[in-house]
C-alpha cells in the first residue's frame, strides 16, 4: 500500500478518483495487499475480467464472480467508486460534518441515496474496543444532553416531548477523554444514574487511574477504584489540574455539527453521529489523506443494509 501515492487534498482526490482504474487499484491495495482473494472461499487463483472490472474465482461455487464492493460498505450499490470515495473524503475531513443534501447536490444523487451512503461510511468510521484509558494520564468524564431547546419548539410539540425539567425530552451522551492520548470515547446512554455512569467508567477506564469529573452525585463512590477528584461548577471550573474542559470542548464540536449541519438527529441513529465526530476528533492530528485512508481501510468486512439502518428487520449493531 505504501507504493501507491494517494491524494492529500480534495482537489487531488476528485482528480484521482475520476479514473476508475486508479480508484480500483487503490482499494485493491488496501483490501488485498498480498494479492486478490475470493471473498467467498479465500482462493487466490482468480482471473480479472478487465472490461467489467470483476474477478472470477477458479473454484466451483456460487457467486464466483465478485467485485471490490463485495463484503464491504459499498456492497450492492450501483454507484461508481468515484462518487463513493469523494463522499468518504468529505465526511471524514469536514470538521462539522456534511449534510446528505449537500452530498446529493455535489454527487448528483438523490438525498435518500446520499443519506444512506453517509451512514454506511459512518459504519467504517466506527471504532471498536481499545485499551482502557488512564494508563499514563488522567481521564475526564462528563455527560451532556442532545436535543432541541424547548424555547424553539411549537407549543404542541413541546407539550408532547417535554415533561419535567432539565434534560426532559433529550438524549443523554456520556463521554471520556484521555488527556495523555487526547482521544475520546462517547456513548449514548439511557440515563445518568449512578449505576449507569459508573459501569461505563469502569468498563473503559483502568483501575487506579486519575479521574476528573464535575460534582454530579452519580460519580460518588468511584474513589474506591480511582484517584477521583471533582470540580464544583457552581463555584469554579478549574481547580489546579482538575477540570473537565477537554471533554466539554468535544461537546461543543459535537453540538455544532448536529445543530448546524444535521439539524435533526433521530435517537435511533445518534450513536452513528457520535462515532463520526469521535473519529474526526481522535484523528485530528492526521492530515486529510491519512484520515481518508484510515477509513477506507476499515470499509471492508463491514456491511450495513437499508433495512438494518432503518430498523425494519433488526436492531442495528454497535
Amino acid at each position: 500500500m505504501e507504493e501507491i501515492a494517494w491524494p492529500n487534498t480534495l482537489l487531488e482526490a476528485v482528480c484521482y478518483f475520476s479514473d476508475p482504474d486508479r480508484a480500483l487499484a487503490l482499494l485493491v491495495a488496501i483490501r488485498w495487499p498480498d494479492g486478490v482473494a475470493c471473498p467467498i472461499c479465500g482462493n487466490k487463483k482468480v482471473s480479472f475480467l478487465k472490461t467489467r472490472r470483476l474477478w472470477k474465482c477458479s473454484q466451483g461455487h456460487d457467486r464466483r464472480q465478485f467485485s471490490i464492493k463485495v463484503g464491504s460498505i459499498f456492497e450492492d450499490s450501483p454507484l461508481p467508486l468515484d462518487k463513493w470515495l469523494v463522499a468518504m473524503w468529505l465526511i471524514v475531513n469536514c470538521k462539522n460534518g456534511v449534510s446528505s443534501y449537500e452530498v446529493a447536490r455535489d454527487l448528483k444523487v438523490t438525498q435518500q441515496t446520499a443519506w444512506f451512503m453517509l451512514h454506511r461510511i459512518r459504519k467504517a468510521m466506527q471504532r471498536g474496543s481499545f485499551e482502557k484509558m488512564g494508563g499514563t494520564g488522567p481521564v475526564e468524564a462528563d455527560e451532556t444532553f442532545i436535543g432541541g431547546a424547548a424555547r424553539f419548539m411549537h407549543k404542541d410539540k413541546k407539550a408532547e416531548k417535554i415533561h419535567g425539567t432539565g434534560g426532559a425530552g433529550k438524549e443523554l451522551v456520556v463521554g471520556l477523554l484521555d488527556r495523555e492520548t487526547g482521544k475520546v470515547h462517547v456513548t449514548h446512554v439511557k440515563n445518568r444514574k449512578k449505576k449507569t455512569l459508573q459501569a461505563h467508567v469502569r468498563e473503559h477506564v483502568a483501575t487506579g487511574a486519575e479521574l476528573y469529573t464535575d460534582e454530579l452525585a452519580s460519580y460518588t463512590g468511584l474513589d474506591k477504584d480511582y484517584v477521583h477528584q471533582f470540580v464544583n461548577h457552581a463555584e469554579e471550573y478549574v481547580h489546579d489540574n482538575v477540570h473537565t474542559n477537554g471533554i466539554e470542548n468535544f461537546w461543543s464540536l459535537l453540538k455544532r455539527s448536529i445543530k448546524g449541519t444535521y439539524v435533526s438527529v433521530e435517537p435511533f441513529h445518534l450513536f452513528r453521529y457520535l462515532d463520526e465526530q469521535a473519529f474526526r476528533y481522535n484523528e485530528r492530528k492526521d492530515n486529510d489523506g491519512s484520515r481518508f485512508m484510515e477509513t477506507a481501510s476499515t470499509a471492508f468486512g463491514r456491511r450495513l443494509t437499508y433495512k438494518e439502518l432503518t430498523g425494519k428487520n433488526a436492531t442495528p449493531t454497535t
